[in-house]
């Protein structure tokens, strides 16, 4: 198949292009490096230096020329992370809902067949108790402008498989892990600011109590997520999966796997506890989870010489 991956220099997605490229197909990366990095981009792939935000230009290229045909876009393009979206909650809005809308319409003018959107978990907000595993179907509260404009893509896209026939499939990805993500920078998860931290011979931070869980998912099970959506024979456009591991770590366990010293730094908005309930994708698409969490730190810290 021809594959547009947005993002794809990016952590999640530059492993969905190598998998894409081992895989015999042939694959187009749309990229601004806001968060993506040169090293990452599979020399096999076809490159543009795009950003979604605005109509795409490509040097000497339409975007006819680039998206006819393609089969299949996977959006991972996104401004990610809560706390920098409530700080700068316009330049969320352009990349993250703007630019999806921008693709949709791209995919519906130029025949693409089916559109596989990023989504996140952060759509659920702070889910009670008694709703824990989370499943598809639970009570939506997002608690930031980027949880906001997930929803607001997931809506998108069921919008336009209505209105245009275009397939269109949404994937919640609860706390990705894994080989390529970031250790600096703004946009860094908990296991990379640690071991930024660690790496400079600091102590790490945890925000609040550190009681607060994840539902932590590696990312080669959330590239299979991807993949397995290519050729799903979609029976409701506008589809939901949760990609979760299923069950859940405290960050204070996660600092416990990493070692080192630790301080505790005041709180921010952010759910208490995420755990998905995975078993409709397990069922409709026959995936599951293979990445035991501790045994992958152990190996990645010693890849950082911790």
């Amino acid at each position: 198949m021809r594959c547009v991956v947005t993002g794809g220099a990016g952590f999640i997605g530059s492993n969905l292009v190598d998998k894409l490229i081992d895989d015999g197909h042939e694959v187009i990366i749309f990229d601004n490096y806001s968060t993506g990095k040169k090293e990452n981009i599979n020399p096999k792939a076809k490159f543009f230096l795009v950003d979604i935000s605005h109509q795409p230009s490509f040097e000497n290229k339409t975007m006819k020329d680039v998206m006819t045909g393609v089969d299949v876009v996977f959006h991972l393009a996104a401004l990610a992370r809560v706390q920098p979206s409530i700080e700068n909650p316009i330049e969320y809005h352009n990349t993250n809902v703007n630019g999806t809308l921008n693709l949709l319409k791209a995919c519906v003018d130029y025949n693409v067949e089916r559109f596989v959107f990023s989504s996140s978990s952060s759509v659920y907000g702070d889910v009670e108790e008694k709703d824990l595993p989370t499943s598809e179907n639970a009570n939506l509260n997002p608690m930031s402008p980027y949880a906001l404009h997930k929803l607001v893509g997931e809506q998108y896209c069921k919008l336009f498989s209505e209105l245009y026939d275009l397939e269109t499939v949404c994937l919640r990805y609860f706390n990705v892990y894994g080989e390529r993500q970031p250790i600096e920078g703004a946009y860094t998860l908990v296991m990379g600011v640690f071991a930024q931290q660690m790496l400079q011979g600091n102590s790490m931070t945890i925000r609040g109590d550190g009681n607060q869980r994840r539902d932590f998912t590696y990312v080669g099970d959330v590239v299979d997520a991807n993949i397995k959506c290519m050729d799903y024979p979609l029976e409701l456009n506008g589809d939901i999966f949760n990609v979760g591991n299923g069950d859940n770590k405290s960050v204070n366990q996660i600092a416990t796997m990493m070692g080192g010293s630790r301080v505790h730094i005041e709180p921010v908005i952010e759910p208490k506890v995420t755990l998905a309930d995975n078993s409709k994708i397990k069922k409709v698409l026959d995936w599951k989870p293979t990445q035991d969490l501790k045994e992958w730190i152990s190996k990645w810290i010693k890849s950082l010489g911790l």
